[in-house]
């Protein structure tokens, strides 16, 4: 079976040993959901403490800022990683150029918890209905609360006038506090279905492993692993971005069997250089 040929390592410091950059995912790596996982803020901080060069790459539709002081209140120490990059920082910095001198338009934000950080700074200017939008921005998905016909009304009367969309966290999976729901990725796919344009930025797309690497100072991809917990978006991306990969069995994919990885493996056209269980050292 394919998955058997992926060598299994014993911890985080059998990758300190080949790597010198990491690109780590958020959720699914250090985050479940809810809380840490067990050993992930250690790890984060020895491995740190270590010199290595840490980049938190994350398919969040809210802005870095947010998404590290998250990773603060939780437990995480300050300093501990160099760089966070989020798809919704690199959205709201492309908006930012695209929008210059186009003030007013309308926009349809779906969100979770009410952040708004996607589109504050912008000069766009909120609606509630699909029927009025200019343009949708995706940003997260409230699926613990909204089942995906509460989302098909709101988004076909923008879908039938071919408002833009933008989908700034492709995860087609998420966790939550009540455990695997549909991503804001799977909303922006109905949006495609009901006719509507989609731009999607965030792993796996090119756009973010550029940005990534640049805040990196565009190192040697041979020296930098990514470690994530979707073959789809995490794995698949850093391989076409020429990096290195480690698959967690923690995350999304907890609960595949081996046969249902290795088959995720064939669809993506993307196997991990390595497996970690947890990210623990």
């Amino acid at each position: 079976m394919q998955t058997l040929s992926v060598p299994m390592l014993s911890g985080v410091r059998e990758l300190a040993e080949k790597f010198d950059i990491f690109v780590l995912d958020q959720f699914g790596v250090l985050l479940d959901g809810v809380g840490p996982y067990a050993g992930a803020v250690e790890t984060l901080s020895r491995l740190k403490g270590e010199g290595k060069r840490i980049l938190l790459l994350s398919n969040s539709g809210k802005r870095a800022t947010p998404n590290e002081a998250r990773l603060l209140r939780l437990g995480f120490e300050a300093g501990s990683w160099d760089h966070f990059l989020s798809s919704g920082e690199v959205a709201w910095r492309s908006l930012q150029a695209s929008l210059a001198g186009k003030p007013g338009m309308r926009c349809l934000l779906i969100a979770r918890d009410s952040d708004h950080s996607a589109i504050e700074g912008l000069p766009l200017t909120a609606t509630t209905h699909g029927a009025d939008a200019d343009m949708v921005l995706i940003s997260g998905s409230e699926s613990d609360r909204y089942d995906l016909d509460h989302y098909r009304r709101l988004l076909e009367p923008a879908a039938a006038r071919g408002a833009q969309c933008l989908c700034t966290n492709p995860d087609k999976v998420i966790l939550t506090h009540g455990g695997r729901r549909f991503g804001s990725g799977r909303i922006a796919e109905l949006y495609a279905e009901l006719g509507g344009p989609v731009t999607w930025i965030g792993k796996p797309f090119p756009e973010i492993y550029a940005a990534a690497l640049d805040l990196l100072g565009n190192p040697d991809p041979a020296r930098v692993v990514c470690v994530g917990d979707s073959i789809e978006h995490d794995i698949a991306g850093g391989q076409g971005a020429g990096m290195a990969t480690t698959l967690v069995t923690t995350g999304i994919l907890a609960e595949s069997s081996q046969a249902e990885k290795a088959g995720l493996y064939a669809e993506h056209g993307a196997t991990p250089n390595f497996l970690l269980r947890t990210f623990a050292w």
